[in-house]
């Protein structure tokens, strides 16, 4: 009886792991990652913003390590960007889901400072909170918008 409960739990377990990593890759890469999270009001102030240093090997190497750790990125846009949950973590079906920094149409459309400003402000209607200054730095949030540019190329 024991083990027929526990094969039973192992495959309730396999069943909602898969419906929901096709429910996240559904919705990663959406349509919604290509609307601006600036606000139309604000997108000037956006453009101004032009990373002022060299992004080098060393450069983008430490924005993978913010984007891993410190910065929290990995968590919700997962290990290769794409959107999808990382960790075991899931999204309510009533949120926007992370933008799909892999996609090379989202790659195109978004500008360096379009992803500082949010950095700044988070984007209203998503989990996605102001980082700048309570969690990173100017320097340190251009050193992982560096390593996002890398995305384009998966």
């Amino acid at each position: 009886m024991e083990v027929l409960r526990q094969k039973i739990q192992s495959g309730a377990w396999i069943i909602l792991a898969t419906v929901t990593l096709v429910y996240a890759s559904a919705w990663a890469g959406s349509a919604g990652d290509l609307q601006s999270r600036v606000p139309a009001d604000r997108m000037e102030q956006a453009l101004s913003f032009i990373n002022p240093f060299t992004p080098t090997e060393e450069f983008i190497a430490n924005g993978k390590k913010l984007y891993e750790g410190k910065g929290w990125c990995a968590f919700c846009h997962g290990w290769e960007g794409t959107g999808a949950p990382s960790a075991g973590r899931t999204f309510p079906p009533d949120i926007m889901m992370p933008t799909n920094f892999a996609d090379a149409a989202w790659q195109a459309a978004r500008s360096d400072g379009e992803l500082f400003w949010v950095l700044i402000h988070g984007s209203h209607g998503t989990d996605m909170v102001p980082y700048m200054p309570q969690y990173i730095t100017d320097k340190e949030a251009w050193e992982i918008i560096a390593y996002l540019r890398t995305f384009r190329g998966m």
